[in-house]
């Protein structure tokens, strides 16, 4: 009987010590293997962006409490299947700041010549931030360029502090600042209300490019723990130039990883080149890949190969 009853009693303190393990946490305590885990719901913040503009002499856009400055890349003269590459088509350095508590995360990402890609790098690294992706978003293009993706944390003035040395490390290895010479345009006689009508989505002008920027609310992405919104990159966009007869789209897709296979087929199927397929964050969750693309054709047929892409993802986890 004794014997009955210490083994009823160690399996009651056996029993405990398993139910207590298995308990979920508070959310304010954060495991040792996600201790880069953030909450941070969306508009609970507010960011000072009179002091980022202040640090880094760039003034930037606030859209929903993130703050985004960009360094349109005019010095580059770049040149693909005969079409001018020009910041509306992707040629634009920039970093989004998005508050969290009495902190910013700030993600990037920088338009680099083959020259500044291993200085700047070095300085990214030296300012604490991360290096997160590099890639190419053109093929055949004159001279070749790199776009690397950044990511940092901390309090907003020494996180802007650290930025700026970054977007000033691209200006001492190029002697000048790409964003002070002349801005240039291209030529676009397209059908946007044809374009709008085949993609599905509305457009904005700007230089001579038409671009789209689309979201995705059915996913919702954070990095750290902290939201990646569509104004932070989490898009997928297509940027338009040329004739009808014969147009130029570039773009980019953001795509869960069941998507990207489907995506890609719809894409080559359609006579549009993928040209690179990637990440642009480490710690994200879900798991989201990109992919860039160029397409050179009459305008409705590309417009409607994207279109085909674009069916391909926003369809749920089992399509």
């Amino acid at each position: 009987m004794k014997t009955v009853v210490i083994f009823a009693l160690g399996f009651i303190v056996l029993f405990s010590a398993c139910n207590e393990a298995v308990q979920p946490t508070e959310p304010s305590v954060v495991s040792a293997s996600n201790k880069d885990t953030i909450s941070c719901p969306p508009g609970s913040n507010k960011i000072d962006t009179a002091l980022i503009h202040q640090i880094t002499g760039i003034k930037g856009v606030e859209k929903n409490g993130e703050y985004k400055i960009t360094v349109p890349q005019h010095d580059l003269n770049i040149v693909v299947d005969g079409f001018k590459i020009i910041p509306a088509m992707g040629l634009g350095s920039w970093t989004c700041f998005t508050p969290c508590g009495d902190s910013v995360m700030a993600m990037g990402d920088i338009v680099l010549t083959e020259t500044d890609l291993a200085p700047v790098q070095r300085e990214v690294i030296r300012q604490g931030f991360a290096v997160t992706a590099i890639h190419n978003h053109f093929v055949r293009n004159h001279p070749n360029v790199l776009y690397m993706h950044i990511d940092g944390r901390g309090k907003a003035d020494q996180v802007a502090t650290k930025v700026k040395a970054i977007f000033d490390k691209v200006k001492a290895v190029r002697g000048h600042d790409p964003k002070e010479h002349k801005p240039d345009s291209v030529v676009n006689t397209l059908s946007t209300p044809l374009l709008d009508s085949i993609i599905g989505y509305k457009g904005e002008l700007s230089k001579g490019v038409y671009k789209y920027t689309i979201g995705r609310p059915d996913v919702a992405l954070q990095e750290h723990g902290i939201p990646v919104s569509s104004f932070a990159g989490f898009n997928t966009w297509a940027a338009w130039q040329g004739t009808p007869e014969r147009a130029a789209v570039a773009g980019d897709f953001s795509m869960l990883e069941q998507e990207v296979e489907p995506v890609i087929k719809a894409l080559v199927e359609n006579g549009i080149e993928v040209v690179a397929v990637h990440n642009h964050m480490v710690h994200e969750q879900p798991r989201i890949f990109f992919l860039h693309y160029w397409g050179v054709g009459p305008s409705n047929q590309l417009a409607h190969g994207l279109r085909a892409a674009l069916d391909q993802t926003g369809k749920g986890p089992n399509h």
